[in-house]
Protein backbone atom coordinates (compact mmCIF):
# COMPACT_ATOMS: atom_id res chain seq x y z
CA UNK A 1 0.00 0.00 0.00
CA UNK A 2 1.34 3.33 -1.00
CA UNK A 3 1.22 6.69 0.36
CA UNK A 4 -1.57 7.64 -1.42
CA UNK A 5 -3.76 4.63 -0.67
CA UNK A 6 -2.88 4.19 3.23
CA UNK A 7 -2.66 8.12 4.05
CA UNK A 8 -6.05 8.50 3.58
CA UNK A 9 -7.47 5.48 5.73
CA UNK A 10 -4.97 6.52 8.80
CA UNK A 11 -6.21 10.18 8.81
CA UNK A 12 -9.47 8.62 8.66
CA UNK A 13 -8.97 6.47 11.46
CA UNK A 14 -6.66 8.63 13.49
CA UNK A 15 -9.76 11.13 13.89
CA UNK A 16 -12.08 8.57 14.53
CA UNK A 17 -10.45 7.35 17.64
CA UNK A 18 -9.51 11.24 18.76
CA UNK A 19 -13.08 12.74 17.87
CA UNK A 20 -13.88 9.20 20.98
CA UNK A 21 -11.86 10.37 23.13
CA UNK A 22 -8.42 8.50 22.73
CA UNK A 23 -5.26 10.06 23.64
CA UNK A 24 -3.26 11.69 20.58
CA UNK A 25 -0.29 9.90 21.48
CA UNK A 26 -1.34 6.40 21.94
CA UNK A 27 -3.34 6.99 18.70
CA UNK A 28 -1.11 8.14 16.57
CA UNK A 29 1.19 5.20 17.41
CA UNK A 30 -1.15 2.44 17.11
CA UNK A 31 -2.84 4.19 13.73
CA UNK A 32 0.94 4.52 13.01
CA UNK A 33 1.60 0.91 13.22
CA UNK A 34 -0.81 -0.73 12.14
CA UNK A 35 -0.52 1.01 8.53
CA UNK A 36 3.65 0.82 8.88
CA UNK A 37 3.72 4.19 8.40
CA UNK A 38 7.67 5.92 8.20
CA UNK A 39 8.79 9.11 10.22
CA UNK A 40 8.00 11.51 8.01
CA UNK A 41 4.30 9.99 7.34
CA UNK A 42 3.77 9.93 11.25
CA UNK A 43 5.21 13.54 11.43
CA UNK A 44 2.34 14.71 8.61
CA UNK A 45 -0.24 12.10 10.48
CA UNK A 46 0.19 13.82 13.63
CA UNK A 47 0.25 17.87 12.85
CA UNK A 48 -3.12 16.81 10.41
CA UNK A 49 -5.38 15.46 12.56
CA UNK A 50 -6.61 16.75 15.45
CA UNK A 51 -10.74 16.11 16.89
CA UNK A 52 -13.57 17.53 15.70
CA UNK A 53 -13.76 19.80 19.38
CA UNK A 54 -10.35 20.01 18.93
CA UNK A 55 -10.84 21.39 15.65
CA UNK A 56 -13.71 23.37 16.00
CA UNK A 57 -11.87 25.36 19.20
CA UNK A 58 -8.75 26.53 17.63
CA UNK A 59 -10.71 27.40 14.61
CA UNK A 60 -12.45 29.93 16.07
CA UNK A 61 -9.31 31.56 17.97
CA UNK A 62 -8.14 32.46 14.20
CA UNK A 63 -8.50 36.11 13.38
CA UNK A 64 -8.36 37.65 9.63
CA UNK A 65 -4.90 39.31 9.11
CA UNK A 66 -6.36 42.48 8.94
CA UNK A 67 -7.17 42.69 12.58
CA UNK A 68 -3.26 43.35 13.23
CA UNK A 69 -4.02 47.07 13.11
CA UNK A 70 -2.42 48.73 15.56
CA UNK A 71 -2.42 45.82 18.06
CA UNK A 72 0.95 44.29 19.72
CA UNK A 73 1.76 40.74 17.42
CA UNK A 74 3.92 38.39 19.18
CA UNK A 75 5.58 35.94 16.57
CA UNK A 76 6.35 32.22 17.16
CA UNK A 77 9.73 33.28 15.35
CA UNK A 78 11.01 29.45 14.34
CA UNK A 79 7.26 27.89 13.98
CA UNK A 80 6.23 30.94 11.43
CA UNK A 81 10.02 31.18 9.97
CA UNK A 82 10.34 27.54 9.00
CA UNK A 83 6.52 27.31 7.37
CA UNK A 84 7.02 30.69 5.38
CA UNK A 85 10.60 28.94 3.99
CA UNK A 86 8.49 25.62 2.60
CA UNK A 87 6.48 28.18 0.81
CA UNK A 88 9.32 29.70 -0.83
CA UNK A 89 10.99 26.75 -1.44
CA UNK A 90 7.86 25.70 -3.40
CA UNK A 91 5.73 24.18 -0.20
CA UNK A 92 6.38 20.47 -0.53
CA UNK A 93 6.31 19.77 2.97
CA UNK A 94 3.41 21.83 3.43
CA UNK A 95 -0.39 20.32 4.84
CA UNK A 96 -3.45 22.14 5.84
CA UNK A 97 -4.45 20.64 8.95
CA UNK A 98 -8.12 19.79 10.19
CA UNK A 99 -7.54 23.03 12.89
CA UNK A 100 -7.19 25.20 10.30
CA UNK A 101 -3.76 26.13 10.36
CA UNK A 102 -1.05 25.21 8.03
CA UNK A 103 1.88 23.84 9.01
CA UNK A 104 5.24 22.09 7.49
CA UNK A 105 5.95 18.34 8.33
CA UNK A 106 9.58 17.94 7.92
CA UNK A 107 10.06 18.59 11.92
CA UNK A 108 13.90 20.28 11.26
CA UNK A 109 12.67 22.65 14.10
CA UNK A 110 15.65 21.90 16.49
CA UNK A 111 17.96 21.06 13.19
CA UNK A 112 16.91 24.67 11.88
CA UNK A 113 19.82 26.84 10.24
CA UNK A 114 19.79 30.19 8.82
CA UNK A 115 19.91 29.56 4.98
CA UNK A 116 19.61 31.03 1.68
CA UNK A 117 16.27 31.54 1.96
CA UNK A 118 15.99 32.28 5.59
CA UNK A 119 16.33 36.24 4.76
CA UNK A 120 13.56 36.32 1.61
CA UNK A 121 11.47 34.23 4.21
CA UNK A 122 11.22 36.94 7.28
CA UNK A 123 11.14 39.90 4.70
CA UNK A 124 8.28 38.14 3.27
CA UNK A 125 6.66 37.86 7.00
CA UNK A 126 7.84 41.36 8.19
CA UNK A 127 6.24 43.28 4.99
CA UNK A 128 3.26 41.24 4.82
CA UNK A 129 2.37 42.44 9.02
CA UNK A 130 3.96 46.21 7.43
CA UNK A 131 0.51 46.06 4.74
CA UNK A 132 -1.61 45.80 8.08
CA UNK A 133 -0.20 48.56 10.05
CA UNK A 134 0.24 46.74 13.88
CA UNK A 135 1.29 48.85 16.70
CA UNK A 136 4.69 46.77 17.08
CA UNK A 137 6.05 43.35 16.33
CA UNK A 138 8.13 41.19 18.49
CA UNK A 139 9.97 37.98 16.98
CA UNK A 140 10.40 35.29 19.80
CA UNK A 141 13.44 32.28 18.80
CA UNK A 142 14.34 29.46 20.68
CA UNK A 143 17.63 29.71 22.53
CA UNK A 144 18.66 26.31 22.87
CA UNK A 145 18.83 26.33 19.04
CA UNK A 146 21.40 27.07 17.28
CA UNK A 147 22.35 30.71 15.75
CA UNK A 148 19.47 31.83 17.25
CA UNK A 149 20.81 35.45 18.43
CA UNK A 150 22.55 35.82 14.41
CA UNK A 151 18.44 35.16 13.55
CA UNK A 152 17.37 37.33 16.30
CA UNK A 153 19.97 39.98 14.35
CA UNK A 154 18.75 39.50 10.99
CA UNK A 155 15.50 39.92 11.94
CA UNK A 156 15.87 43.30 14.03
CA UNK A 157 17.95 44.27 10.78
CA UNK A 158 14.97 43.66 8.31
CA UNK A 159 12.39 45.24 10.78
CA UNK A 160 14.61 48.61 10.60
CA UNK A 161 15.13 49.07 6.92
CA UNK A 162 11.96 48.18 6.37
CA UNK A 163 10.65 51.13 8.97
CA UNK A 164 8.27 48.34 11.48
CA UNK A 165 8.66 48.83 14.50
CA UNK A 166 9.75 45.70 16.73
CA UNK A 167 12.09 43.83 18.34
CA UNK A 168 13.78 40.27 17.80
CA UNK A 169 14.55 38.48 21.31
CA UNK A 170 15.51 34.76 22.49
CA UNK A 171 14.17 32.91 25.27
CA UNK A 172 14.31 29.48 26.98
CA UNK A 173 10.61 28.58 26.83
CA UNK A 174 9.46 30.22 23.68
CA UNK A 175 5.83 28.55 23.76
CA UNK A 176 5.34 29.46 27.80
CA UNK A 177 6.30 33.33 26.82
CA UNK A 178 4.24 33.83 23.91
CA UNK A 179 1.08 33.05 26.37
CA UNK A 180 2.28 35.00 29.50
CA UNK A 181 2.80 37.93 26.86
CA UNK A 182 -0.70 37.54 24.95
CA UNK A 183 -2.32 37.00 28.37
CA UNK A 184 -0.65 40.20 29.96
CA UNK A 185 -1.03 42.21 27.02
CA UNK A 186 -3.77 41.06 25.28
CA UNK A 187 -1.84 40.88 21.99
CA UNK A 188 -2.08 38.44 19.17
CA UNK A 189 0.13 35.61 18.38
CA UNK A 190 1.52 34.27 15.32
CA UNK A 191 1.65 30.33 15.71
CA UNK A 192 0.81 26.80 14.21
CA UNK A 193 2.07 25.26 17.98
CA UNK A 194 -0.84 23.49 19.00
CA UNK A 195 0.36 23.90 22.86
CA UNK A 196 0.16 27.38 22.66
CA UNK A 197 -3.03 27.73 20.66
CA UNK A 198 -4.98 25.95 23.13
CA UNK A 199 -3.96 28.52 26.23
CA UNK A 200 -4.49 31.70 24.01
CA UNK A 201 -7.49 33.79 22.66
CA UNK A 202 -6.57 35.44 19.44
CA UNK A 203 -3.88 33.91 16.63
CA UNK A 204 -3.01 34.80 13.38
CA UNK A 205 -1.80 32.27 10.54
CA UNK A 206 1.42 34.24 8.89
CA UNK A 207 2.04 31.11 6.27
CA UNK A 208 -1.11 30.49 5.67
CA UNK A 209 -1.77 34.79 4.71
CA UNK A 210 1.05 34.25 2.63
CA UNK A 211 0.50 31.09 0.98
CA UNK A 212 -3.08 32.94 -0.16
CA UNK A 213 -0.94 35.60 -1.96
CA UNK A 214 1.58 33.79 -3.87
CA UNK A 215 -1.02 30.84 -5.20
Amino acid sequence: MDFEEKIPEAVHDLRYLLDRGYRKKGALKFVSDRYLLNIHERNYLARKVFSREVSLLRRKKIIDISRVKDETVFVDGYNVLITVESICTGYPSLVSCDDGFLRDVNAVFGKYRINDTTKTALTQIILLLKCYKPYFVKFLYDSPVSQSGELSKLTRNILKANNVSGDAVTSKNVDSELVTLSEDTGGIVATSDSAVIDKIQRVVDIPCEILRKVR
